[in-house]
């Protein structure tokens, strides 16, 4: 007999809701943008003692793992901070209505590759 109403949801019967893949996302980004909070400051500090210390960093964004590293880091900040928003106008108690969320939702994952886009080909020179 296959019970239509659990009381604790099996992976196989819950359904994935973009809200859902949102807040898992947010909170995954958040912890990544720490970690890459604390590898920017040690590239800061890296700086801080001469050339060469910074030249292992500087061959390192110049590779095609680093500049896929920098892209990922961007795109990480930008899905966090659009998100951040969705939250900042919950916190303000609007945009709880069932396709509101799903908006919000396809707008934070969408406008965060599209902003990345945006900011990889219009900082050529940086990136």
């Amino acid at each position: 007999m296959k019970n239509d109403n659990p009381i604790s949801p099996h992976i196989q019967v819950y359904n994935w809701h973009i809200s859902s893949l949102v807040s898992i996302s947010h909170r995954i980004t958040g912890v990544i943008n720490y970690l890459l909070l604390i590898f920017t400051c040690f590239w800061v500090i890296s700086l801080t003692f001469g050339s060469e210390s910074y030249q292992y960093f500087k061959i390192f964004s110049e590779s095609i793992v680093g500049k896929f590293f920098v892209i990922g880091f961007i795109w990480s900040y930008i899905f966090q901070i659009l998100s951040e928003i969705r939250h900042w106008f919950w916190d303000m108690g609007y945009g709880f209505e069932l396709r509101t969320t799903k908006i919000t939702g396809v707008v934070v994952i969408l406008g965060s590759f599209i902003l990345t886009i945006v900011l990889y080909l219009f900082s050529g020179v940086v990136i």
